[in-house]
């Protein structure tokens, strides 16, 4: 039975917000007409700046360390929540802006697009907030269903159709190992709140049940962040998807779930319940996630289509955040959890950045998302090509950028943890970064060592120019101030 009492609607804040705003988006499309399209996306990023502004002020007044639950359990309000909710507002803003832009240009002007994404983000949210495994998957499906639609909504798209299906099925085939996997760990500790889930669990150990759930949740949450071997949607969806909703699958949704990742294995599942090297999820994320880096970049380095290839990189980039998940279970005092906190800033900064530039020089004639599109752009656009090259060093993990130290802190956690016993797999990161710095060079090659195949006619929009700027000087300002980030952190 859930108690309800006043004080919990106090931590509601950034949830209330998005949701209610995007309930309002929804209901004034009905009566929008073409003109007034931008006062939804100006209403929409007013209901973003609303949502971190609630964040802020709870994670201010929050403990570090400390935690509130409300809703008897059902949300569980910490400081790693409201960083998080503060993410997926931000990111949801930023979209937003280069949506209206990209809108406008290729005719696809569908009002819902704005409700759908914040309800999308209140979805995030919930999940980021989750005590539960009931609140998980009710975040996790009013998240998915809102971007399946998103991803379909060039709708004389044939591309954004296919990507869309394949989403749809895959996420449908998730969700069903998700609601099994719960379920039999429901069996196995008699409760669904995850701090009951975590005493239980210290008490039985792996019991059949409980090795059983984790092998489902491990499939569930595999398909949502795209590792191998989960990943077969994400080159299709990502293409033909409109670029802002590949943005926003790449960085929001994918933070998205490794938030309920670590409410489930690191919070629920972590330290001592499932021990690291027997039959726990630790051991098998540590395969999942040297394949998944690996086959990703390989999978990247083929890429002549500039989507399909930050489609694998992003396939790429969530095996390495699942070393610092690992990190993170295996050694919950250590500094884990921060680290893959800073890598999912750093990287969704830097990825919603890349598709702004995308964006941004792409026109009706000329989308530009091959690799050969973007030949003679630093001599065409110098500041274009000098912001990309920012982002494409920050995913190689190059200094002095985010990427950099968000790889750094994140591997160094992990050679920390457990007395080395994951040294193998930070080697296999390091490698693997390494490979993946050709296919990132290989765009800032194409746009100062070739000659330009055409004239470039970059959208002529503020609202662009300015996602690009605030994208840069983060990317810029955490490879100069890390430690305040880190400190900002400290969960």
């Amino acid at each position: 039975m859930i108690t309800i009492v006043p004080n919990d609607f106090l931590y509601l804040g950034p949830l209330a917000v998005l949701t209610l705003v995007g309930l309002l988006l929804i209901l004034a499309e009905a009566f929008a007409i073409a003109r007034s399209r931008r006062f939804l996306m100006q209403l929409t990023v007013a209901g973003c700046v609303m949502a971190v502004i609630a964040s802020i002020y709870t994670w201010r007044s929050l403990e570090p360390g400390g935690h509130v639950t409300a809703f008897s359990g059902m949300l569980l309000v910490d400081r790693m929540s409201m960083f998080l909710c503060t993410l997926f507002a931000g990111i949801t803003g930023l979209i937003a802006m280069l949506g209206a832009a990209h809108q406008h240009e290729y005719n696809w002007q569908v009002g819902e697009f704005y409700g759908l994404m914040l309800l999308a983000a209140a979805g995030m949210c919930m999940i980021a907030m989750a005590g539960d495994l009931i609140t998980i998957f009710i975040g996790i499906e009013t998240m998915s269903l809102a971007v399946y639609v998103m991803t379909a909504a060039r709708r004389r798209s044939r591309a954004g159709s296919e990507g869309a299906i394949k989403y749809f099925l895959v996420g449908a085939f998730a969700s069903g190992f998700l609601v099994y996997g719960m379920a039999l760990l429901y069996g196995a500790t008699g409760t669904t709140n995850l701090q009951g889930i975590s005493r239980a669990l210290a008490v039985t150990h792996s019991s059949s049940l409980t090795v059983a759930a984790i092998f489902m949740l491990i499939i569930a949450f595999g398909f949502k962040i795209a590792a191998i071997p989960f990943h077969m949607w994400a080159p299709d969806a990502y293409e033909g998807a409109p670029t802002p909703v590949t943005a926003f699958m790449a960085a929001a949704v994918k933070s998205a779930a490794i938030a309920g990742m670590i409410r489930v294995f690191v919070q629920a599942l972590g330290g001592d319940v499932v021990p690291f090297g027997q039959m726990g999820w630790s051991s098998i994320f540590a395969i999942i996630a040297a394949i998944t880096m690996t086959v990703g970049n390989i999978g990247a380095l083929r890429q002549n289509n500039i989507k399909r290839m930050l489609a694998y990189s992003s396939v790429a980039h969530a095996g390495v955040l699942l070393v610092g998940l690992i990190t993170a279970g295996i050694a919950p005092e250590g500094e884990g959890l921060a680290s893959v906190l800073y890598y999912l800033l750093a990287y969704s900064v830097a990825t919603v950045g890349a598709f702004g530039v995308v964006v941004w020089i792409g026109n009706r004639d000329r989308e530009r998302v091959l690799i050969s599109d973007w030949y003679g752009l630093g001599a065409a656009n110098p500041a274009a090509a000098m912001v990309m090259t920012l982002f494409m060093l920050s995913f190689a993990g190059i200094p002095p950028t985010g990427g950099f130290f968000a790889k750094f802190f994140l591997f160094k956690s992990a050679l920390m943890a457990q007395d080395g016993a994951l040294m193998w797999l930070v080697i296999v990161g390091v490698l693997n970064s390494m490979i993946s710095i050709f296919y990132y060079l290989k765009v800032v090659m194409a746009m100062y060592f070739r000659e330009a195949t055409g004239e470039f006619k970059p959208l002529n929009s503020g609202a662009v120019t300015f996602v690009l700027v605030a994208c840069g000087f983060l990317v810029l300002q955490m490879g100069m101030m890390p430690s305040r980030w880190l400190s900002y952190l400290g969960v």
